[in-house]
């Protein structure tokens, strides 16, 4: 693969890299294709769902489409900030001379998987975000950045919150997209079964390796988007806000806290990279319809009354793209 690729050849590595893990992962389509827009715009992504829904299976198996590295880590309470990045040992030469040495931890690779990030400590889960954040890692004074394409997929277990430690919203907000697995169909349950449970088990294969990432990701930055579009994903963020004059009733009655500007930059790339994916150079508001859930659901923080009456961020924004990108 070169380092540079053409829109066309963009589109084809995407489609095909979809096709392959979906020979593993079953009826997720929209999710594979969110994960996918989340690693080409070069951001990470929070995964919610129940245990044994194919999450770890998804990283894993994007991991090996793309020829990556992959990491995983099992958040604990006792998981401590150097179990992730790694620490200073002290090791002895066989002069005997002793030395401070580093061992890289776990994050020192391409995908990781931060499973049940909300079962560590705070100071844990800072330590992680801030290597999501900055792409590198500060032990001793020393930094030392990770290698590129790093994308981290952290999931979420919606069920069990005793002993856990919910994210606060400032971080939360660090997560280019929040992705929502549904429980497979009756038919899904049925071909999960007929592909894991027999002798032969599908084998994906390489499509493409980190460097052709890199390209995808640049590329995809360069998609020309027409000022209206613009505009408009910055009238739908503004709209999040309770305050603003142009909310929608539901906002102004349901919500305490609307996006940040993090939510504008999610749309608008997630906007150009869907747009490449549907074989077009240039980004449209339908794309911001496609990109408005999984970038806007976990940066609106609801107030008491919207808990009591069962509304959720997903219905918010579902009026809110109809109200404004209408």
């Amino acid at each position: 693969m070169t380092d540079s690729i053409t829109a066309e050849q963009f589109t084809e590595i995407a489609h095909t890299i979809e096709r392959e893990v979906g020979k593993m992962i079953v009826g997720q389509a929209d999710i594979v294709r969110q994960t996918l827009v989340t690693l080409l715009a070069g951001g990470n992504a929070l995964l919610e769902g129940v245990p044994g829904l194919g999450k770890t299976m998804l990283v894993r198996t994007l991991a090996q489409v793309l020829d990556c590295k992959f990491s995983r880590i099992q958040f604990t309470p006792d998981l401590m900030p150097a179990d992730i990045v790694g620490t200073n040992i002290l090791i002895e030469d066989d002069a005997g001379r002793r030395r401070f040495q580093f061992e890289p931890g776990p994050v020192f690779s391409n995908l990781v998987l931060a499973d049940e990030i909300n079962r560590a400590t705070p100071k844990t889960q800072s330590a992680m975000l801030e290597v999501m954040q900055e792409h590198s890692v500060t032990v001793a004074k020393s930094t030392r950045k990770l290698d590129e394409p790093f994308f981290v997929l952290a999931t979420q277990n919606p069920l069990e919150m005793e002993g856990t430690y919910p994210l606060p919203e400032a971080q939360l907000d660090r997560f280019f997209f929040k992705l929502n697995v549904e429980y497979p169909s009756v038919q899904e349950l049925v071909t999960i079964a007929d592909r894991t449970t027999g002798i032969d088990v599908p084998q994906p294969q390489k499509i493409a390796n980190g460097s052709t990432v890199v390209a995808m990701q640049q590329l995809s930055r360069g998609v020309p988007i027409a000022p209206h579009v613009t505009e408009a994903a910055a009238k739908l963020v503004r709209a999040t806000q309770p305050q603003d004059a142009a909310a929608p009733d539901i906002v102004k009655r349901y919500v305490n806290w609307g996006s940040s500007p993090r939510g504008m930059q999610a749309l608008i790339l997630a906007g150009k990279i869907i747009a490449l994916l549907d074989g077009r150079y240039n980004a449209a508001v339908d794309d911001l319809r496609q990109a408005a859930p999984p970038a806007l659901r976990h940066r609106l923080i609801l107030n008491f009354e919207a808990q009591a009456e069962g509304v959720t961020t997903d219905k918010i924004v579902a009026e809110l793209v109809e109200a404004v990108l209408e």
